[in-house]
């Protein structure tokens, strides 16, 4: 089986569609049909941001359905959920605040489900059926950070295959516990809280005091080294070493695909083990797929992209 791992969507179905027809699918009456031998992994994120939310869900969701994909859940579908699933006990509280901050970022998908309607609760619920991981023994598959530690904490209390329960959904949202720190970590990856007087200013223009980390990186020294931000905000991280307690570790064993990260320019390898395929589509970046071939090492040619 080869696959064909595609990157965070966020609502960009003509780039979607761009993608897929440029991999050599076919829209069939059910939807996109994969080459022989082939199948669509997608890493979460499908929705937020973009302008046809609903049609790419449509389209993860139909190829899912007639077995020609899987998908991960990213912390976009994550967010979805909490937003919109009440506090035990707390009637008219949610598990994610209905902040202003967080209503701007969800507010194009509210809009375009209209919000508490029929098909917004019913998306909801698929969105719980998404994994947040995937181990198809070749490759490994998750939105943000694969650790093992959370891979065993989650794949405990939600079984392969089973929705995502109300009750690990609960503690998932609570700050602090073990299910809030795996889901933490397997959306939105490895962040360490910047030295005092240390801050950067991300893609958003929000000036943040947490960074997310290389954790991939094979020889994490100081926060330069492993720290995600935009070239012209790298002068501000300062060159102190890592905190004794930093999990990031490089990846052995079957190479691992991640989204997320907001990449841009040409797309490159994280490492032989590691390829990020987020490559900022919700802006004005391509949509980008890695073709996977059996490959242990990965190969940076096998990079597909559009729009």
């Amino acid at each position: 089986m080869g696959y064909d791992v595609i990157g965070d969507i966020h609502g960009q179905a003509d780039k979607l569609e761009a993608l897929l027809q440029k991999l050599g699918y076919v829209r069939k009456s059910g939807g996109w049909v994969p080459p022989y031998g082939r199948q669509a992994i997608f890493l979460g994120d499908l929705i937020d941001r973009g302008p046809e939310q609903i049609k790419v869900v449509n389209i993860v969701r139909s190829m899912i359905d007639t077995g020609h994909a899987s998908s991960v859940m990213g912390n976009h579908e994550f967010n979805a959920i909490g937003y919109m699933t009440e506090r035990p006990g707390a009637p008219g509280e949610f598990l994610r605040k209905h902040s202003e901050k967080n209503k701007s970022h969800h507010v194009e998908f509210l809009d375009q489900v209209v919000e508490g309607s029929t098909l917004h609760r019913e998306l909801i619920e698929w969105f719980k059926s998404l994994p947040p991981m995937l181990d198809l023994g070749e490759i490994r598959v998750v939105h943000a950070w694969w650790h093992e530690p959370y891979v065993e904490l989650v794949s405990g209390q939600v079984p392969s295959g089973r929705p995502m329960g109300e009750d690990f959904l609960h503690a998932a949202y609570m700050k602090g516990s073990a299910e809030w720190q795996a889901m933490e970590g397997l959306t939105k990856g490895l962040e360490v809280r910047l030295p005092s007087g240390h801050s950067f200013v991300d893609h958003s223009g929000i000036e943040r005091h947490d960074v997310r980390t290389k954790w991939w990186h094979d020889e994490p020294r100081s926060y330069r080294d492993v720290a995600i931000v935009g070239p012209a905000q790298h002068h501000r991280l300062p060159d102190h070493p890592l905190p004794a307690d930093y999990a990031g570790a490089p990846v052995d064993g079957p190479p691992v695909f991640i989204g997320h990260y907001w990449m841009s320019g040409k797309p490159e390898l994280q490492s032989p083990k590691v390829a990020c395929v987020d490559y900022s589509a919700a802006k004005d970046g391509p949509l980008v797929a890695y073709r996977w071939d059996g490959e242990q090492e990965l190969d940076a040619s096998r990079f597909v992209e559009a729009g």
